[in-house]
């Protein structure tokens, strides 16, 4: 099947498959998998132009609700943090959007962009990981959820697992322009708000640029920088990167016409055939998160980034 904006031919039936196996596993981190997807696009299927970023955003737009109802069903949406993010974000990826259009049209510097923002927050969530390892015997709050959780599935053999009615929920009991103050399974959190809406402005810029919506950066930061549980921050990630998607769309969409000769707006069709994969797979991965343990979610995470990290990085030396 070709597809004209993309310029790329290429079965109907591989976007959605693709987007499925990656979105199930990176939606568990709170991460749509745009930040893999672009990837393929643009090295698999030869899709180069900026178009690609704003195509990669409409992928977000389709499949992340799915994620986002399981999150909001099992009463694990955070939604002060969800705002902090969205207003960091937003504007941030509106600018990023301009940069990407102006300063970053060549793929080859777009690729070695890509891969030095990959790297950095892929080596942050590798330094979070090891650093853990050596911190002791004493149990994580996610690592007491994930024990709690297996006790009440093994219980009895007659017994389904608990429905999302009965599982810990996020409660907050803090929220001001500067602070966000949570509770989730027994432990509290807090956030500076100020700091968490700065460096969410910086990760917008960045997102924009790439087409990612700021996801797959924001989240691994919550769980390395502000050290909360992956539990708590995986939807609010996502419905972040959602809000802001949408805006990213909508302005590459406004500027298309002021760049004629130029492939700005997005594939339409590409863009919803990789986010019908992503709403089953976020779906899938969002519902089955809680039965895996959130440290390998985090290696999975960190695997994927700093693998295409390195693969943009030596093919940009290379070229």
């Amino acid at each position: 099947m070709y597809f004209p904006v993309a310029d790329i031919e290429v079965s109907p039936l591989v976007p959605p498959l693709i987007a499925f196996a990656i979105s199930f596993f990176t939606s568990m981190g709170g991460v749509s998998g745009a930040f893999l997807l672009l990837p393929f696009q643009v090295s698999f299927l030869g899709f180069t132009s900026p178009a690609v970023s704003s195509t990669n955003q409409l992928f977000n737009i389709v499949a992340i609700p799915s994620g986002v109802y399981r999150y909001l069903k099992e009463g694990r949406m955070l939604w002060p943090l969800t705002w902090v993010v969205i207003i960091g974000t937003l504007p941030g990826v509106l600018v990023g959007a301009i940069v990407r259009i102006k300063y970053l049209p060549d793929p080859k510097h777009f690729k070695l962009f890509a891969g030095l923002v990959l790297l950095y927050v892929g080596g942050r969530l590798l330094k979070d990981l090891t650093c853990r390892c050596n911190k002791g015997d004493t149990p994580t709050t996610e690592e007491r959820f994930q024990r709690w959780l297996t006790q009440q599935t093994r219980a009895t053999e007659k017994e389904p697992p608990p429905s999302p009615e009965h599982l810990p929920r996020v409660k907050v009991l803090q929220w001001t322009p500067t602070r966000i103050v949570y509770e989730f399974y027994g432990d509290t959190f807090t956030v500076n708000a100020v700091g968490l809406m700065a460096l969410s402005l910086v990760v917008g810029m960045v997102g924009g640029v790439y087409g990612i919506g700021g996801g797959a950066i924001i989240a691994p930061f919550l769980v390395s920088f502000f050290g909360l549980p992956i539990y708590t921050v995986a939807g609010a990630s996502l419905m972040g990167t959602f809000v802001t998607s949408v805006a990213g769309v909508a302005f590459y969409q406004i500027l298309a016409p002021y760049y004629p000769g130029m492939v700005i707006a997005p594939d339409w069709l590409l863009g919803f055939l990789f986010g019908i994969g992503g709403f089953a797979g976020m779906y899938c991965g969002a519902r089955l998160q809680k039965f895996v343990p959130a440290k390998f979610i985090k290696w999975i995470l960190a695997a994927c980034l700093v693998f295409t990290a390195g693969k943009y990085i030596w093919n940009f030396f290379l070229s």
